[in-house]
């Protein structure tokens, strides 16, 4: 603690900081007001304020210039509110709490010293030649950071500023009070991060920029790496240092980075409502979130029912071991590894040279052009054309064929058929159309064809002076005309769509026999249960349906052949629980998005889906991606999240697990509890769920193995339990407090006050593979883990120490 004299001066400081907040929020509240109502007003009266008149051309113009005119003061009006609206919002921000954080900083050369005060936004004097606060995220506030009091420097455009840091000091502030201010030295106060994760687990992560440690400050300000690999431990603050990671990039480069450049791809919906508001908190919009089943739906689901990784992971755990099981586990990771995604580019170079499959244009039970002739084109054109451009060769060409085709259709019987059926309408529109064109005096109308077409010769007047066309002629030509044209019109637009390129039959093609295989590929060796795997593959393609696995390789293949859709708008692509994607899927990420820096978060040790991809090894899949040049590794250690008595527990789970560090918050160790019968278990996990709330959590999981699982705890448990009981599922979108029943792979990335294991016995978690998931559901608790069977426990604790955790009665 510091002196009594300090604290007064820091009080009177704090009141100092107050005082001008609130005189500019009175200032700004005003304004923000005026030209809320003005665009309001505004866009209320737009079209009274702009004269339309077409009549002419130059009234045409007159009219345009006034929207344009309308439109730029509207325009400047709303920039205007957002910015005010902005700066109010991050002043009434900063009021409860105007700064948690100081430095005095002596810059070398310079004989005084400046203290520097450090909160979630920049507040300048009302001179505005200094600063009573600087916002986190500048230059200089990376010293508070990254160093204990003595030499110090910290980086700027123009260079590295050395000096000297004669203080530091952590404030915590609440509602213009202090409440606690103490020195530090070797790190972002302890104490400080004890009370905050002593809170408890909210509805959302919250933003905690007062408690960023060094190791979480690199992964923040790293501006340099291409890929920023994270493989940080349980609890470790991955998630929490990307999301300010993304707000300081938002902040350093707010002139050219929008809040809609950066991507965060995360684990399930679920988890896009429990982070939603961390940017907001620090005055940023929001990233784009999604999944990527989510990208996947979007360009498969038209055409496939795809499986989803939840179901793909479901299927891994509760299946029983046979033939076709081993078939789908090395399916799975072969076709998520580097080797097929090799495969399916010299599979591309061998299609250009044969294989390509087409489907023939068909129309009215006719065949158009079929698919011997597309394949002819196709391969006429020279080879060392690449494969995607001259598919578009072909689609022009295709589209040529059709407006000849379809001027020879329109002397076709049925199309003679149709004319009886016309209404009056469309007779009127022809009609009014041959008029419009008589008339215009610019316009360039064939009428020798139509009526050539119509009737096959000219009428000349008995005079022989000029030739006058039959208008009823004209308009059966045009009505032929408009009758092909609307017919054709499917047939036109699904070629523009390259729907005549065969894609589930070139996709199905690679799945032959291993000698076929080896042709089509250069591949050298296929995976163990190869023709299982392929019985497999086809039996979903001949459905309409695609196993996970297959959904980014089928994409990325149909991207080689019709050309890749790529964003060059992204710049920052964020991966959470990067351990679960591919190396195919990264691959992919990096040809969607060419011109972005990616940073990819994980632990290996939750590493659960069978596409698993290693984040801590120096030869990482990851680190290929980029190259180890524009490749960065930073490993996170310790864990902040669970208890002391926790992490000890969980970090034995693991092989390798003792090189993770606990935090030194002290609670109860994990608690075992065996009962005679499912109706007991349900029993005593309704009397501790009571307990554990009446001690205040409000955040309560109730984790099980698989959905099956957590359907099975949620009825045994839902009439008994007082507070409704929440049944969490793949289709669930929202994170709240309160108790919830969820299977573990849906928890991944949250956290809770307290976790319940429904079952952690032998028969649920035996497989060697279930190690990690088993370790990912226990890393779930922040204060409080119960563990229950109505066996015998689970071989990954059976052959713990007895002392890290205790047997309850």
């Amino acid at each position: 603690m510091i002196s009594a004299n300090d604290w007064k001066q820091e009080q009177e400081r704090l009141d100092l900081v107050r005082e001008s907040l609130q005189k500019r929020i009175a200032e700004l509240e005003p304004e923000v007001a005026g030209l809320h109502d003005q665009v309001a007003d505004i866009r209320k009266r737009f079209w009274e304020e702009v004269t339309v008149n077409t009549s002419s051309h130059e009234d045409f113009e007159e009219t345009f210039y006034s929207i344009k005119q309308q439109e730029a003061v509207l325009s400047e009006r709303e920039r205007s509110h957002r910015q005010r609206l902005k700066r109010w919002k991050s002043m009434k921000r900063l009021l409860p709490s105007p700064y948690f954080g100081r430095i005095d900083f002596k810059e070398e050369g310079l004989g005084l010293s400046e203290p520097i005060y450090i909160g979630v936004s920049s507040l300048g004097d009302e001179d505005g030649m200094s600063f009573l606060v600087y916002d986190w995220r500048t230059p200089i506030a990376s010293m508070y950071y990254d160093y204990s009091p003595g030499a110090v420097a910290y980086e700027t455009p123009g260079g590295q500023i050395p000096g000297t840091m004669l203080l530091k000091r952590q404030y915590q502030i609440h509602d213009g009070q202090l409440r606690n201010v103490f020195d530090t030295s070797l790190t972002i106060g302890d104490e400080l991060l004890q009370q905050e994760l002593g809170k408890g687990a909210d509805a959302q992560m919250k933003s905690i920029v007062a408690t960023i440690q060094k190791e979480q400050n690199a992964i923040i300000r790293d501006d340099k790496s291409r890929m920023l690999i994270v493989q940080g431990a349980a609890g470790s603050g991955k998630t929490s240092a990307a999301l300010q990671r993304a707000a300081y990039l938002l902040y350093k480069h707010r002139d050219r980075l929008k809040a809609d450049q950066i991507v965060l791809f995360s684990p399930n919906p679920m988890f896009n409502s429990y982070v939603s508001t961390v940017l907001p908190e620090l005055g940023e919009e929001n990233m784009q979130q999604t999944t990527f089943q989510e990208y996947l739906a979007y360009w498969l689901g038209s055409i496939f029912l795809l499986e989803d990784p939840f179901d793909q992971i479901e299927y891994v755990l509760t299946a029983k071991p046979s033939q076709e099981y081993e078939a789908r586990l090395k399916g799975i990771q072969y076709k998520a590894s580097e080797a097929f995604l090799q495969a399916l580019q010299s599979y591309a170079l061998w299609l250009g040279k044969e294989g390509m499959k087409f489907r023939g244009i068909r129309f009215m039970d006719r065949e158009l052009i079929t698919e011997e002739q597309l394949k002819l084109r196709f391969y006429s054109y020279d080879s060392s054309i690449r494969l995607a451009n001259r598919v578009v060769m072909l689609r022009e060409w295709l589209l040529r064929e059709l407006r000849f085709l379809e001027r020879e259709e329109r002397r076709a019987l049925w199309v003679e058929d149709e004319l009886d059926y016309l209404d009056h309408d469309q007779y009127d529109e022809a009609y009014s159309t041959l008029l419009k064109k008589y008339r215009r005096e610019e316009a360039v109308f064939d009428f020798t064809e139509q009526y050539v077409e119509a009737h096959g010769e000219f009428r000349k007047t008995e005079e022989g002076e000029e030739n006058v066309f039959d208008f009823a002629g004209q308009e059966e030509a045009l009505l032929r005309r408009m009758i092909v044209k609307e017919r054709f019109e499917p047939l036109r637009r699904d070629v523009k769509r390259l729907n005549f390129i065969d894609a589930i039959g070139l996709y199905e093609q690679l799945f032959r026999d291993e000698t076929d295989y080896r042709r089509m590929t250069n591949e050298t060796a296929v995976p163990a249960h190869w023709l299982e795997i392929c019985k497999q593959t086809k039996e979903k393609l001949s459905r309409l349906e695609l196993f996970y696995e297959d959904a980014t390789p089928f994409l990325y293949l149909k991207e080689l052949v019709e050309g890749a859709r790529t964003n060059a708008e992204v710049r920052y692509v964020f991966v959470d629980e990067g351990q679960d994607y591919s190396p195919f899927q990264y691959a992919f990420l990096k040809r969607l998005f060419p011109r972005a820096r990616m940073t990819v978060l994980g632990d290996f040790g939750q590493a659960i889906f069978a596409q698993a991809t290693s984040l801590h090894e120096e030869d990482s899949p990851l680190v290929r991606i980029y190259g180890k040049d524009e490749t960065s590794l930073i490993r996170l250690v310790r864990s902040y999240r669970s208890t002391q008595e926790i992490v000890e527990f969980t970090k034995s789970l693991l092989p390798g697990g003792e090189d993770i560090v606990p935090f030194e918050r002290s609670g109860g160790k994990p608690l075992f509890l065996k009962t005679g019968s499912s109706e007991e278990r349900a029993a005593r996990m309704i009397e501790d769920l009571a307990m554990l709330k009446a001690e205040g959590f409000g955040s309560i999981a109730v984790i099980t193995k698989t959905a099956d699982e957590s359907r099975e705890a949620y009825e045994s448990l839902t009439d008994k339990v007082c507070e409704e009981l929440r049944l969490i599922t793949k289709g669930t979108f929202t994170f709240e407090k309160g108790v919830a029943v969820i299977p573990a792979y849906l928890a991944k990335g949250v956290e809770f006050d307290a976790v319940l294991v429904y079952d952690a016995s032998s028969q649920t978690y035996n497989r060697e593979n279930e190690r990690k998931l088993f370790y990912t559901v226990c890393t779930r608790a922040m204060h409080r883990l119960l563990l229950y069977t109505t066996g015998e426990w689970t071989p990954f604790i059976q052959a713990m120490d007895p002392s890290i955790y205790e047997v309850g009665q």
